[in-house]
């Protein structure tokens, strides 16, 4: 007998209405004496079909079958009708290359598939590009009028924040314990950590957005307990030496030229940002089954408006988070900001090209518009940049969002040495507090030919330095060796907490 395991293999989608009337087909059909090798067939088609009522009629199957499961094909044409039906281009959109160092063929083929699918324009990748699912890290795609879940991430606003203070570079080096010790009193680190309750709040709590039934307001006590945290993986909070060669007059950003102590922070919407994009994955593949990775919503349907205005509300928290955390770090050591940088990557943002308004997806890739200021990191034994964008409608505006992986988790974990990763942070001058052989800076390509080859999308306004590093501990890690259960999703390299 059909079970809702079954369903899940056939694809049906997860809609009350719609497994109910098919149930109640079954019920008639096996009451009639039919079996499951009859009807396991049918309803598969029926599920994945662009026009289950067409292929009901078409399919040859027993009369008494085909009017039980009529009202169950309507139901079901209900829920595709007026969408896009996925069929492959003749001819796939453009895409342009950034780099060439160490990128994975996967990441090329991932490339090949998204423009190949109805709903895309165009797209690019990144210098620092690697294979993620769906679409490749470091992957920027511009569709029309749809929005594809896993072309955004599953740490949706993944973000940067650098505050430069005004303490004085040597004032630093003299007194780095003072600094290690703020850091440790100041930020929590992995996955489900959270302060103690009330200890971080935040007006971002209080969008109207919580209260709306769905997967939003189901994480609420949830991403309230994690205001203010930091995830797991490539997640960081650290001190460093920021050298500014050229004076900078910038609206966040005004300094003169010189050497300077800097915060820099990397983490995205926690676990928020995970449910969010699990769930309404979940919905685009049943409606393109034929998808995994590359599902879409479409904008103008309610699934696509949940799912917009629930990425732009992990957006907001995701900036509060970093602002809770430069603001605690700060307060604790008692400086000031000279200023300030910050950007988002893993969002989709509308945007015109052309005259027309396009849903630009950068997945591990930066905005870079003409005079829009982002930070690119390396890693935590590399330095990271201050850039300001060219505005290359070529690259749909965009730059890279770091030094991207050549060695994935697993490898790492396999084949690195803690003792070789020290030595590579002692030699720079870098105190690690956490930090995984998932993170070593083996396990990433070379930062200065990343940025040296994107220097048609980006200015180079800074460079920084890490010195004081603060990343999850391995036993928070998800990816952890010792830990056997994995994510759901697909690719490690995805998945942020």
């Amino acid at each position: 007998m059909i079970k809702g395991k079954d369903l899940e293999e056939l694809k049906v989608p997860k809609v009350a209405e719609i497994r109910a009337k098919l149930y109640e087909a079954l019920g008639k059909s096996y009451a009639a004496g039919k079996k499951d090798s009859e009807l396991k067939p049918l309803v598969g088609k029926l599920a994945v079909s662009a026009n289950p009522t067409e292929v009901l009629e078409q399919v040859d199957i027993p009369e008494e079958v085909r009017e039980n499961f009529k009202v169950a094909a309507e139901e079901l044409e209900k829920f595709r009708s007026g969408r896009i039906v996925y069929s492959e281009r003749k001819e796939k959109a453009p895409w342009k290359l950034w780099g060439t160092e160490k990128v994975e063929a996967r990441a090329l083929e991932q490339m090949d598939e998204a423009v190949s699918l109805p709903i895309s324009v165009g797209g690019a990748l990144m210098p620092d590009a690697h294979q993620g699912y769906g679409l490749p890290i470091g992957g920027v795609l511009a569709t029309k009028n749809a929005v594809i879940p896993y072309a955004v991430g599953v740490d949706i606003a993944c973000r940067m924040r650098i505050s430069i203070l005004d303490i004085p570079y040597e004032e630093f080096e003299k007194d780095r314990r003072k600094f290690g010790a703020t850091l440790l009193d100041e930020t929590r680190f992995g996955v489900g950590v959270t302060f103690e309750p009330g200890k971080r709040t935040h007006k971002v709590m209080e969008d109207p957005l919580w209260r709306k039934s769905g997967v939003v307001k189901e994480n609420f006590k949830c991403a309230a307990s994690q205001l203010g945290t930091s995830g797991h993986g490539n997640h960081f909070v650290e001190f460093g030496k920021l050298m500014v060669e050229n004076d900078v007059d910038e609206p966040t950003l005004k300094i003169k030229a010189g050497i300077y102590t800097a915060l820099l922070s990397h983490s995205g919407s926690r676990g928020l940002g995970l449910h969010v994009a699990n769930h309404f994955s979940e919905l685009a593949q049943q409606l393109h089954p034929e998808l995994p990775g590359l599902a879409w919503l479409e904008l103008d349907s309610q699934e696509g408006k949940d799912y917009w205005e629930a990425m732009e509300l992990c957006g907001k928290y995701a900036e509060a988070n970093h602002e809770l955390i430069h603001e605690s770090v700060i307060g604790a050591l008692g400086c000031g900001v000279l200023g300030f940088v910050e950007n988002h990557h893993n969002f989709a943002w509308k945007e015109m090209y052309d005259g027309e308004e396009l849903i630009v997806h950068r997945k591990g890739a930066t905005p870079a518009g003409k005079g829009k200021l982002g930070v690119v990191p390396g890693s935590m034994g590399s330095p990271g940049f201050i850039v300001r964008g060219k505005g290359n409608a070529k690259s749909f505006n965009s730059c890279s969002h770091g030094a991207g992986r050549v060695m994935s988790r697993a490898a790492a974990f396999r084949t690195l040495k803690h003792a070789d990763m020290k030595k590579i942070l002692k030699k720079q001058g870098i105190s690690l507090i956490g930090g995984t052989l998932d993170e070593s800076p083996e396990v990433y390509k070379d930062i200065n030919k990343v940025i040296d080859g994107q220097r048609d999308l980006v200015d180079v306004l800074a460079k920084f330095e890490p010195k004081l590093v603060r990343m999850a501990a391995e036993g928070n890690q998800w990816s952890n060796k010792k830990k056997k259960k994995k994510p759901e999703n697909k690719g490690d390299e995805d998945v942020c907490m």
